[in-house]
């Protein structure tokens, strides 16, 4: 019999490669986590993992074995939330990645209502705009933006008509004027994302079927999407954003729509997690929750461009 410690020690060392970063991850001496792999290495009557001093890999059996213990850690793990609760409330924790400007803003307070509701359930949060790999990393799901095409994950969408949008603050379009044209806004400063090393200088807009493509530059750069978008409010240049990032601001005011005849690039957003068997009623709660909240700000985009 398998303990469930132990499996999803197994499960955490394969994906860190490392025994010490999957006993820091949890608290413990890495020797309970070679105490426990060698429980299931004796139960199993297998070698799990090839160790040196200097090295730690899977044996073939291990990763033969890896994809069967994940799952079978996710339905132990959902059936022990199933009887450890009663069927009206939602326990457990919930470990999520967000991209930066939309966990801190829109998301957050979607989070904060979800957990005053459900007081038995705790959430783990990690805001961030690199991309989390839910194989390795330490969370059940993830928000990301952008097409998804990999099929070896579950991927539901949540705002599949999301674009992004090109915004300044009303103090810098009375200083420099709002550019009539794409020339024009080659000529400005603009406030560029960097991803993975990217510099995302390259912005795509849309008109009449045709697509336009604008190289802009600007003084500041930055690898946080939530550092872009309070530059742009200080009046430091142009973002092109997520509308789902800069919605609240545009209807404050802070922020104006600028060449709303252009249509931005799709950013669909997206909740991905590794198996279906991890969609448990808290997932599904969390989905509904944010999805709905994502329809309410679409559906003032229209608006909002007829406006601007």
């Amino acid at each position: 019999m398998f303990r469930l410690e132990d499996l999803t020690l197994f499960v955490r060392a394969a994906a860190l490669n490392s025994f010490s970063k999957a006993a820091r991850e949890v608290g413990l001496p890495p020797a309970q986590v070679s105490s426990a792999i060698k429980r299931l290495e004796k139960a199993l009557n297998i070698r799990l993992f090839a160790r040196s001093t200097r090295s730690l890999r899977l044996t073939t059996e291990g990763e033969t074995w890896l994809p069967y213990a994940t799952r079978m850690l996710d339905t132990m793990r959902a059936g022990l939330q199933q009887i450890q609760a009663p069927d009206d409330e939602i326990r457990g924790t919930l470990q999520i990645a967000v991209p930066s400007d939309l966990g801190r803003n829109l998301l957050l307070s979607v989070l904060r209502q979800v957990c005053q509701q459900h007081p038995a359930l705790r959430l783990r949060l990690f805001f961030s705009d690199q991309i989390t790999d839910v194989f390795k990393d330490p969370v059940d799901i993830a928000f990301r933006y952008g097409a998804q095409g990999d099929a070896s994950y579950v991927a539901l969408p949540v705002a599949p008509d999301n674009r992004r949008v090109l915004v300044a603050s009303p103090a810098w379009i009375r200083q420099h004027g709002e550019p009539a044209s794409l020339s024009a806004l080659e000529k400005q400063s603009a406030l560029t994302f960097v991803l993975r090393g990217r510099l995302h200088d390259r912005w795509r807009l849309q008109r009449d079927g045709d697509i336009h493509e604008v190289n802009v530059s600007g003084a500041i750069m930055s690898d946080d999407a939530e550092v872009i978008r309070r530059l742009a409010i200080a009046g430091e240049g142009i973002a092109y954003k997520s509308w789902l990032d800069v919605s609240d601001d545009v209807q404050a005011g802070r922020l104006q729509l600028i060449l709303t005849e252009y249509q931005g690039e799709p950013a669909p957003l997206t909740l991905i997690c590794p198996h279906r068997q991890q969609l448990s009623p808290g997932v599904r709660l969390l989905y509904e929750a944010v999805k709905t909240q994502c329809e309410r700000v679409q559906a003032s985009f229209a608006a909002q461009r007829h406006c601007s």
